[in-house]
């Protein structure tokens, strides 16, 4: 198969398609063959396949250093990715720290205005239980002054109506002498 390829190549190549003879500068198919094969000729002297090759290793050599530079990045992305990713964590045991914290500080607040609240509530009930009973001894006081005054008056009428002026003017005379022999 190989063979016949070759054959149908130089069968079909275009030195046969042109008319006279081949090697003739008047042939284009020759003028043109050998124009092809100075100027491959003409790339070579210059080294235009080395500088090419050179090229294409220069290219190679960048690609080879940005793919390089990329596998860097991308671990160094990585890298930043899980430390943000830690740091996520760490804010977030935080949160719940300080969440939990907060609860903590709240119920021990609520305790501590129920036992505030108790403590007032006493406190008030002591204050009425005071009042009441000042007020209870103040009616008591009151009531005996009154029965005094009351017992006082009655006595005096009794001792006006049962005792006669004389009597009364030594009564007097007694106590006066009594309240002076009290206060000298």
């Amino acid at each position: 198969m190989k063979r016949l390829a070759v054959l149908f190549a130089l069968t079909g190549s275009p030195a046969f398609a042109a008319t006279g003879p081949f090697f003739s500068l008047f042939n284009t198919d020759f003028v043109v063959s050998i124009a092809f094969l100075a100027f491959i000729g003409v790339l070579v002297y210059f080294k235009v396949p080395g500088i090419l090759t050179g090229m294409l290793d220069k290219r190679a050599e960048q690609i080879r250093a940005d793919l390089d530079e990329a596998r860097a990045l991308r671990e160094e992305a990585q890298t930043i990715l899980a430390t943000y990713e830690r740091q996520q964590r760490e804010v977030a045991d935080q949160a719940d720290r300080i969440v939990a914290h907060a609860k903590e500080e709240s119920q021990l607040a609520a305790e501590q205005a129920k036992i505030d609240l108790q403590a007032s509530i006493d406190r008030r009930l002591q204050a009425a239980e005071e009042q009441i009973a000042s007020a209870e001894s103040g009616a008591v006081r009151e009531v005996r002054d009154r029965a005094v005054s009351i017992a006082v008056a009655a006595a005096a009428e009794v001792i006006a109506a049962r005792t006669s002026a004389a009597d009364q003017n030594k009564l007097i005379d007694s106590a006066i002498d009594e309240v002076s022999a009290r206060f000298h």
